[in-house]
């Protein structure tokens, strides 16, 4: 827009660009100097396709919605399954994004004419009453803290709307070189099925399984447990709840096939980690679960963690008891909205796991939920702008490597097997294989005892 100016600054714009994945924004509508009148903003905006509206306070956030959809002035709601509000700048100025996706898409956006962008019916309202203000009501479309997008100041001293181009799903090549075929399927599976750990005091490596509840960590097991059963199968108790399902620590070894021999890893479950103390499972209890102290099918208790002269305690465990490989469960929708004590305690998490030097891989889940277009066709997941973003942010959040994190998708709805998704969870497996084996190579080779 000529002659208009943008009161974004550079680093804003560089946040805004991270969570819309664009890289172009072009300005159509600024209160300042259009008035702040939702006719001219319906005049200045309707059918410029995907927008983002951001309000300025006087207490110095920066906040906001997206719609890929075009405003219309039709008077009704609009479904927009990618809309969110968000948060650039939060108290005092500081660069503090924050990402609010849409609850219920059919009231992503109310589209009426004597409104300004209206997010959820009143979720997020700028141009509130035609004057410089805000409304804000968390609510069945948008669920969040209010305060924590604006600071409970609702006074505006700027809007501006900006149309969003260039976005795009996918890009051209992948950033990951990954064989779609059934025959890459058998490959991987006949890696981990003819796997031998070098020591031969180690039969099979130990892979705990941790993360926040709800993000998939027994669903993994599960699903890696159907691909070599040939069906969807769920022998580890999976769910949702606002408690961790999993209550037991639970040793869970693999075997090829109903009938077949087990396969070289173990999989360790324990309780999901929630950000109330007192609650789930206790970052000193990692310690005795990584030591080999903690025996199959202890009963977590939050309050009081495992001790010495706790009845099941192991007391001289082996290396063939301890863990090898730490498998971090992170779910991909809600990295961005993690609260910063549940952050905070997966990152206490991490440095209690480097100081035994044990490698760590995450695994991101529910991909097809945070790139939708995924639920047709998983293979396209490496060309997904989407995910390699939110890897980007896990990576950032979490202080780990992006060499470190891998996208997978459990079986949670199917009834059938998939070749694709197989073979994300089959790669991830060989990821974590390959991890502790390089674990175990801090550790003398032994030489096979002769026969007598």
């Amino acid at each position: 827009m000529a002659g208009v100016k943008s009161r974004l600054t550079q680093d804003e714009v560089k946040q805004l660009q991270h969570l819309l994945g664009s890289r172009q924004f072009s300005l159509l509508y600024k209160a300042s100097v259009h008035g702040y009148n939702a006719s001219i903003f319906h005049a200045k905006c309707d059918t410029q396709g995907p927008t983002v509206a951001i309000g300025y306070n006087g207490s110095g956030y920066i906040f906001g919605g997206f719609t890929c959809q075009s405003y219309v002035s039709s008077g009704a709601y609009i479904n927009d399954e990618k809309a969110f509000l968000f948060r650039l700048k939060g108290k005092e100025g500081m660069l503090s994004p924050l990402k609010i996706p849409v609850k219920t898409a059919a009231g992503a956006i109310y589209d009426y004419s004597a409104n300004g962008p209206n997010f959820g019916g009143g979720a997020l309202h700028l141009l509130n009453q035609n004057a410089a203000a805000a409304a804000t009501s968390s609510n069945n479309y948008y669920t969040y803290n209010v305060a924590d997008l604006h600071g409970n100041d609702l006074g505006l001293i700027e809007c501006e709307v900006y149309r969003v181009e260039d976005i795009s799903s996918f890009v051209e090549s992948p950033w990951r070189k990954i064989t779609w075929t059934t025959e890459e399927r058998e490959k991987i599976m006949e890696e981990i099925r003819s796997y031998k750990p070098y020591l031969n005091s180690v039969p099979q490596i130990r892979i705990l399984v941790l993360g926040p509840i709800g993000a998939g960590k027994s669903s993994f097991f599960n699903s890696v447990n159907s691909v070599f059963r040939g069906y969807v199968t769920s022998q580890a108790i999976a769910g949702s709840d606002n408690t961790s399902v999993t209550t037991q620590y639970r040793t869970y070894p693999v075997k090829d096939g109903r009938d077949g021999k087990p396969l070289p890893i173990v999989f360790c479950d324990t309780m999901g980690i929630e950000e109330k103390l007192g609650t789930g499972l206790e970052i000193d209890e990692v310690s005795n679960i990584i030591k080999g102290h903690v025996p199959d099918r202890y009963q977590f208790n939050p309050a009081a963690t495992l001790r010495p002269d706790s009845p099941g305690y192991v007391k001289t465990p082996s290396l063939k008891d301890q863990i090898h490989c730490v498998a971090i469960v992170i779910d991909g929708c809600k990295i961005e909205i993690l609260s910063e004590k549940l952050e905070e305690k997966l990152k206490q998490l991490r440095r209690k796991v480097n100081q035994f030097g044990i490698p760590q891989l995450v695994l991101l889940t529910k991909v097809d939920e945070i790139c939708p277009s995924l639920e047709e066709d998983i293979h396209y997941v490496y060309k997904s702008k989407a995910v390699e973003k939110q890897m980007r942010i896990t990576a950032e959040k979490l202080g780990i490597p992006l060499a470190q994190i891998v996208p997978v998708k459990n079986y949670c709805s199917e009834l059938d097997l998939s070749c694709d998704v197989d073979i994300l969870l089959l790669s991830a497996v060989r990821q974590l294989i390959r991890l502790a084996e390089s674990y175990l190579d801090n550790f003398p080779f032994e030489k096979p005892k002769k026969e007598l």
